[in-house]
């Protein structure tokens, strides 16, 4: 297996305006993804994505945010600390209008640059998409949700 990226694409009856706000605002993303968030929506900006009550949080850095296109951000970082010049893993969400709503493309990358050892990136790598299979349906329900209640 090539652990190189992974790739998730959903049709999700909202506007991208809508949807860039799912993915990138703290009271949106804790609704379908993590417990809790804290982060802004402007390149170089650290913020955390928390579960549980508080047992992980893990530090993110915003790379790219253009309202309603893209939302971009780093995470996983070895040492657990916002670092710019670590290796990280990146998440990107790109967005596209299709009909009356949008299509959501998901990438995650960085996992052969992490550096871990064959069995813990081929561990890393399931539960991402394990991860993912759950969380991208969710962001979707979620968002539909949204522009659908009275």
């Amino acid at each position: 297996m090539e652990y190189g990226s992974i790739e998730r694409e959903i049709h999700i009856d909202a506007p991208p305006e809508v949807v860039f706000e799912v993915v990138s605002r703290p009271e949106h993303i804790s609704q379908w993804w993590s417990d809790g968030a804290d982060v802004e929506a402007t390149p170089g900006a650290v913020g955390e994505l928390v579960w549980g009550d508080r047992a992980d949080v893990l530090p993110i850095t915003v790379v790219d945010a253009e309202p309603p296109r893209r939302f971009s951000f780093r995470w996983c970082y070895p040492d657990g600390e916002a670092d710019a010049s670590a290796v990280s893993l990146l998440i990107t969400f790109e967005l596209a209008p299709s009909g009356a709503g949008t299509r959501l493309r998901l990438t995650e990358t960085g996992f052969r640059e992490m550096g871990w050892e064959a069995a813990k990136l081929a561990e890393h790598y399931r539960d991402h998409v394990a991860g993912w299979d759950v969380f991208v349906p969710r962001l979707g329900e979620y968002a539909a949700r949204l522009v659908s209640a009275p």
